[in-house]
């Protein structure tokens, strides 16, 4: 096949680091080869961080579309560096969805790395390509993310003490708190090298009334907080004349939430978790906070509400949204980083104050502008309005179901894992399919 050569044609592409897995970019180019080799050529000295595209595409005007894809996308965006964004396969599905179905877009062109770092041109019909033709295999991907953790954002004690301050007090009387990702405590009790959420509840202990607080700390290749960089786990036993402490660093312990000891505790000790897991492993996480039966009130990315492999669980009412949604966190640098967020919880909420962002009103109210219908007869409702007379099953995207149009009587249709609109043959953003009970 012959190599991508011709100036009169202009491109979107992501392209992403091995080393940097919790990161891509996008840009734009008029020659895919040449801005490849010219990204490896600045990680040159280090011949395991090169990268690669995940997805490239002509397009009609490059730069029309690229500013489209800031616009739409700001929140996903790092501050300093605008043409970097937060990765996961989800999110590379949405950023793909969004390119495919835009006007401008001309054909879409998946990129293989080769040995010399030689692009070749292939057109495939798939969205993305498979973790093989990207030298990966799932395994490794897991293993890259644990070790670089570059999606490890950390969760600012206002935006915990908002959320949590919204439960009754008395789901907290006599539990014990594992908070099991990252949450390490310093020695000396200095704020600023102690996990916000770990923060709370010490701080809150006796007006909680709180019967246990244990954290674990994950030996990451990144020393959060100045702390040893072996796992660990530290427990707080409250009194009436205080809290008494026990670290212990067990052999071969790594604090990471699936490790035998954490499954352990969380299945013999823990009554409620509360943390904020790793996003690329989110759903590794949840299948196992869910299998365990337990309360919990976690942070996720908003979009999961969404995603196929999480609809399950909201569609069988294990877990439901939490009232507020995080966009800002720390990252290790401890700089201020967006990513949107939401908090997810299955303890029960009553009186939902975003439920007044819905508008539920007969179909013919709804404005035209709101509602339309895709190629399979499908009614799509926007702006969170729902139609209160419509008996069929109609779509709607995230913000309707984060603020608990499920809890106004409406359910998640049956086998609707991955509903993905068509509007004039064009593919819109996924959406969910509910219907009136």
């Amino acid at each position: 096949m012959k190599k991508i050569e011709n100036k009169n044609k202009q491109y979107i592409y992501i392209a992403q680091a091995a080393k940097e897995v919790g990161r891509c970019k996008i840009g734009k180019t008029k020659n895919l080869e040449s801005r490849l080799k010219k990204y490896n050529s600045m990680t040159g000295k280090s011949k395991e961080n090169i990268y690669q595209y995940l997805f490239a595409c002509e397009v009609a005007d490059m730069s029309q579309l690229e500013n489209d894809i800031t616009e739409e996308f700001r929140l996903f965006r790092e501050q300093k560096n605008k043409e970097i964004y937060f990765y996961s396969d989800d999110l590379l599905d949405v950023f793909v969805n969004f390119i495919k179905s835009h006007k401008l877009f001309v054909e879409e062109i998946i990129q293989k790395k080769e040995e010399k770092i030689t692009v070749k041109e292939v057109i495939v019909k798939r969205v993305t390509p498979s973790l093989k033709e990207r030298g990966l295999t799932h395994q490794d991907m897991l293993g890259i993310s644990q070790k670089v953790k570059n999606d490890e954002f950390y969760t600012r004690y206002d935006d915990i003490e908002k959320e949590l301050s919204m439960y009754d007090k008395s789901i907290w009387k006599n539990k014990t708190v594992f908070c099991n990702c990252d949450d390490a405590v310093d020695d000396k009790k200095n704020e600023r090298k102690t996990s916000n959420f770990a923060l709370y509840f010490l701080r809150n202990f006796k007006e909680l009334k709180l019967k246990k607080l244990i954290c674990t700390h994950y030996s990451g290749g990144i020393d959060l907080f100045n702390q040893r960089t072996k796992g660990y786990v530290h427990t707080f036993i409250f009194t009436k004349d205080g809290f008494e402490e026990l670290r212990e660093t067990p052999p071969g312990y790594d604090g990471s939430f699936d490790h035998p000891l954490s499954l352990k505790i969380l299945k013999e000790d823990a009554d409620i978790v509360c943390t904020n897991p790793p996003f690329s492993r989110a759903r590794d996480f949840w299948k196992i906070l869910i299998d365990s039966g337990k309360k919990f009130i976690i942070l996720s990315i908003f979009t999961n509400i969404v995603t196929p492999v999480f609809i399950p669980y909201f569609k069988k009412n294990q877990v439901w949204a939490g009232h507020n949604r995080v966009d800002n966190f720390i990252n290790h640098k401890r700089e201020l980083v967006s990513m949107p967020t939401h908090w997810y919880t299955n303890i029960p909420i009553k009186d939902r104050p975003k439920s007044k962002n819905l508008k539920i009103i007969s179909l013919k109210e709804i404005p035209e502008k709101y509602k339309k219908y895709d190629d399979s007869k499908i009614l799509l409702v926007d702006n969170c309005y729902i139609p209160s007379d419509y008996k069929k099953p109609f779509a709607v995207s995230v913000n309707p179901l984060l603020n608990g149009v499920l809890e106004k009587g409406y359910k998640i249709l049956e086998n609707n894992e991955d509903y993905i609109p068509h509007i004039n043959g064009k593919q819109k953003f996924r959406r969910v399919l509910i219907q009136k009970i």
